[in-house]
């Protein structure tokens, strides 16, 4: 595309309507392929944001149904960060999207508001955690509008209100009344720190609260729970309609599997014999395993340290106390063990007639940090010679005693194959199934699986307690919390009546003010000292009750937010059964994998009880198949470039490094160059960014193209800031394309004519136009299928910097329609409209400044002014359609054969060149071969070979860096070449040294 310029003082102008645009655009220098644009984006973004809000509500455009798109609500901090940023500009765009192609889109957004870091942080400030939390909703609302999100703001709400928690309680009182909410004393994980009680999903892997980072402790108390249970087969089985056409990712149905974690086994009995002791304890222990097969290797037992019998032992045995007392500041995979004085195990194998000598021995039997207590009865059977875990607690608590094999590989023929473990370099336990070893007698020879179902059914034909089980990981939801920012439990507890819940048309029980005492410090649970409230009466008897004082787990308002959206300002109920038939289940979830969990598994459950209830009749309630969302998208972290000294580790401040040269930081008190990498983005490390400084600085939709363009959306994110100049170059392109066009479409020689009228028929197009149709149409195809079925963002900038780059370099002089041109620009701003809002409105009135509705009437798209005089948004138009004709695609495309010396390289297609390029002069010859090069480095294999040779080859749109020419009395360096050849239309290229 040719440019003219206009010289003024000090700055540059493109010709075009300088007066129009003078406070969002300027260069300056001359224009040019490397200049870069300067926008006044704050300006842009306020003006559409201010139009955006004023626009009349108008019937929407719906020809495909509706749509729900949620992004995970955010917990209010006070400040978003870059992932929010990901998140939000990630449901942004495929909202938008949506709403383009003709879908009514639910967006909402909402505060996932209680919770133990706003009432720590209230204490810390000594204010009231409500006012903490609405302050900060108020300045992140803020932030989230600044990005330009169409969220509809309509449905805000946050789970700290009542308005919302009263139908949290209301659910609550729901599963209470099916059962599903019961209360139980239990061991249970308590932080220090937060003084609350934890879920045991809650504790990482090496023992320490996933909030607070204190190390957990076990305490016993009376807790509410929700029977999560007895959902566990549809949450396993329901995952394979999840996995269909990969509507969720693989990782994240792997994590619900695992933690769900059902296995099949057996359950044996194994007698105890106790010398000393409590005659009261029972003298058998009940163990489940996966592997029956290797019951005859067993060689000791272990309890759990919350097991009847190691606590009851460990009233008389000080020392046994001491064990446990420590056994909690163990890591989860200690192999420590004590050994239970005078107490043996009898391997019920023992029991049966004629068996070996190895099941004859007893047992001993150990108290073990590492046997769970809530896994099966917290008794396991130890078999070192088959599992490792219990082959490295042999080790440590027998020292070198042998290890039996009682299983050997089915394909063995060694008979020197060693059937006892010994400490020597050959001690590896046999992990995997196959056939028993001769030690087994009768059932020497036997399979696994076969051996298995013989051994079940000989101990029950002998009267041994053995069966066919099997076992979960899954435990009830524990969801009492010992805090005051939280909804509260709406039970009471009364002397007579026991345990009674709070009538419905009493709800919400709402939290007290706090005392100030308690913001000043004072610690514990401030709900247990509010005597006005605690003190009620019992809805029962009418006489005198106490309220529970615990609240609950925020998880719960969060497994059931989603369904609030459909129907948020309902007084009566959660939702109602209409609003759900509306909307319900999610159509497209968007959240961090962190909560592939914990938050997702307590949303599926609370999602397959509400079936189950009249508030949702259609939500499949019989199989009971039904999900909260159809689709997940789950985006990677934002990791920032992190300085650390090389000696120490330490991480560096900012104001520690000298950036002066950024391809060579230094530190400056040192001089010595810290070690550069990315990390997590952390207070602790000093590589946080404010996306609120990216947008002033730059504008939302640059910050916003940016985000999508560095990454999948999948992939962890490497924000670098200096990459963000790409950005900026595209939009200068696409406005001085837009402003061309603009000035083509508007002459003196086209404005009257009607642009959809004067569109050539598809037979009659010139090369060059079928090659900016083809163009438009392979791109029109690629991002409507990134943004509906692979959602692969990036490509999605990279397809339309491709695009603008084609009508860049398409000169508007040669014989192309002006209907192509404006047919082009505005399929390219249509597409852009999702990722880049304000920008590409700011691009489609510049585009139709000049034209009367009357040119495009009829046009690829229309755009009436409203009563103002303002064009009308861009998003009230289609996003762009394949057309329907493949002539252009059969035209397209012709084959190009690479050539180095005449040799043969590789040979590729590429489309055919623009017709202007055929021209006999010398000047299109060079501009012919720039062409071609640049098309083939767009292919895989010619960027790989022309990387190989030592020339760039940009990845956004694929230009060649050339580095031809003669070099040094005739001779080629690597990479360069005397001549390059270019014939046959681009059929040929012959690289010449």
């Amino acid at each position: 595309m040719q440019f003219r310029t206009l010289q003024t003082i000090g700055r540059t102008w493109l010709r075009w309507k300088p007066s129009q645009y003078p406070t969002y655009y300027s260069f300056q220098r001359p224009a040019s392929t490397t200049s870069s644009a300067r926008f006044d984006f704050q300006s842009i973004d306020a003006k559409w944001h201010r139009r955006w809000k004023d626009a009349p509500n108008k019937p929407k455009r719906v020809c495909h149904g509706k749509s729900y798109i949620l992004p995970m609500f955010p917990y209010p901090s006070g400040t978003l960060h870059l992932g929010h940023l990901r998140v939000y500009t990630i449901s942004d765009v495929l909202t938008r999207f949506k709403h383009m192609q003709g879908f009514d889109v639910l967006h909402p957004m909402g505060w996932d508001a209680f919770g133990l870091p706003a009432e720590n942080a209230a204490i810390e400030r000594g204010v009231d955690p409500a006012e903490w939390t609405r302050h900060n909703i108020a300045k992140m609302k803020e932030q989230l509008m600044a990005m330009g999100a169409s969220f509809d703001w309509s449905r805000e709400f946050m789970t700290c209100d009542p308005s919302f928690y009263q139908h949290t309680q209301r659910i609550f009182l729901m599963l209470y009344e099916r059962g599903l909410a019961y209360q139980a004393e239990a061991m249970l994980n308590y932080d220090p720190v937060d003084r609350t009680v934890l879920a045991n999903e809650q504790v990482d892997s090496n023992g320490f609260s996933w909030r607070s980072g204190a190390k957990v402790e076990k305490i016993r108390l009376k807790q509410w729970f929700l029977r999560i249970t007895s959902f566990r087969e549809s949450l396993l089985t329901d995952l394979d309609n999840l996995a269909m056409d990969n509507r969720w990712p693989n990782r994240v149905l792997s994590m619900q599997r695992n933690w769900l974690g059902r296995s099949s086994g057996a359950k044996f009995r194994f007698q105890l014999t106790m010398s000393t002791g409590p005659s009261h304890l029972q003298r058998s222990v009940e163990v489940f395993t996966t592997r029956p097969d290797t019951l005859y290797g067993v060689q000791y037992l272990a309890l759990s340290t919350t097991h009847p019998i190691v606590e009851a032992m460990a009233r008389s045995l000080p020392e046994l106390q001491a064990f446990i007392d420590t056994a909690s500041t163990l890591p989860p995979d200690s192999k420590v063990g004590y050994l239970l004085p005078d107490v043996e195990g009898i391997n019920p194998l023992a029991l049966l007639k004629d068996q070996p000598e190895i099941v004859q021995k007893s047992l001993p039997v150990y108290a073990a940090p590492y046997v769970l207590g809530d896994y099966g009865e917290g008794a396991v059977m130890g078999v070192p010679g088959h599992d490792t875990r219990d082959h490295a607690f042999w080790r440590q608590n027998r020292g070198s005693e042998s290890i039996p094999l009682v299983v050997e590989p089915p394909d063995t023929t060694d008979r020197f194959f060693q059937r006892f473990l010994q400490c020597d370099e050959n001690d590896v336990p046999f992990i995997p199934r196959g056939i028993l070893t001769p030690i087994c007698g009768t059932f020497s020879g036997l399979s696994s699986s076969e051996a298995s179902r013989l051994i079940i059914a000989n101990l029950k034909e002998a009267g041994q307690h053995a069966e066919i089980a099997e076992s979960w990981r899954l435990r009830d939801w524990l969801i009492s919390r010992q805090r005051y920012w939280g909804t509260p439990i709406p039970m009471v507890n009364c002397k007579l009546c026991g345990t009674v819940p709070v009538p419905m048309n009493q709800l919400p029980v709402e939290l007290p003010k706090v005392d100030e005492s308690w913001l000043r410090g004072k610690g514990g649970n401030p709900l247990e000292d509010a005597e006005h409230w605690v003190n009620t009466t019992c809805p029962s008897c009418g006489g005198h009750a106490k309220r529970d004082t615990d609240t609950m787990d925020t998880f719960v308002d969060s497994s059931w937010y989603y369904a609030r959206f459909a129907d948020p300002h309902n007084t009566d109920l959660p939702f109602s059964p209409s609003s759900a038939e509306t909307h319900l289940p999610v159509d497209i979830y968007i959240g961090g994998v962190e909560h592939a969990i914990l938050h997702l598994l307590y949303a599926r459950f609370m999602t397959k009880f509400l079936a189950t209830t009249e508030l949702w009749p259609s939500g499949d309630a019989t199989s009971n198949k039904v999900e909260p969302f159809r689709k997940l998208i789950t985006q990677g972290m934002v990791h920032g470039k992190t300085y650390s000294d090389p000696t120490t580790g330490r991480f560096l401040k900012p104001e520690e490094v000298d950036l002066s040269d950024p391809t060579k930081p230094k530190i400056r008190a040192a001089g010595e160059v810290p070690n550069v990498s990315w990390e997590k983005m952390s207070k602790s490390k000093y590589n946080g960014v404010d996306p609120t400084q990216c947008i002033w600085k730059y504008g939302a939709d640059a910050t916003r193209a940016h985000i999508l363009f560095q990454a999948p959306i999948g992939e962890v994110l490497e924000w670098d800031e200096e990459k963000i100049v790409g950005i900026q170059r595209w939009f200068g392109r696409v406005w001085r394309v837009v402003e061309e066009i603009t000035r083509l479409v508007s002459s003196p020689d086209h404005k009257s004519a009607d642009l959809a009228l004067s569109l050539p028929a598809i037979w009659d197009f010139s090369d060059a136009e079928a090659h900016i149709w083809a163009e438009v149409q392979r791109t029109i195809e690629s991002v409507t299928q990134s943004l509906d079925r692979t959602y692969s963002l990036n490509t999605v900038v990279s397809d339309l910097i491709k695009l603008t780059n084609t009508l860049y370099s398409s000169p508007t002089t040669t014989n192309i329609s002006p209907a192509i041109h404006y047919y082009a620009a505005s399929a390219l701003l249509r597409m852009m409209a999702p990722l880049t809002p304000a920008f590409a409105e700011e691009c489609w009135e510049c585009l139709h400044s000049s034209l009367p509705s009357s040119s495009y009437s009829r046009s690829l798209s229309t755009t009436p002014s409203n009563e103002q005089g303002e064009r009308e948004s861009i998003f009230t138009q289609p996003f762009p359609t394949l057309s329907p004709s493949k002539a252009i695609s059969a035209r397209r495309i012709q084959p190009c054969a690479v050539q180095e010396n005449g040799k043969l390289r590789f040979a590729v297609e590429i489309p055919n060149p623009p017709a202007h390029l055929l021209e006999d002069k010398s000047e299109d010859k060079r501009a012919l071969e720039s062409w071609v090069l640049n098309e083939l480095g767009r292919t895989v294999e010619g960027k790989r070979w022309f990387e190989g040779k030592g020339w760039s080859v940009h990845s956004e749109d694929g230009r060649v860096d050339r580095q031809d020419g003669a070099v040094g009395e005739g001779r080629k360096t690597e990479g360069k070449w005397k001549r390059i050849i270019v014939v046959k239309g681009g059929r040929t290229v012959n690289f010449v040294d």
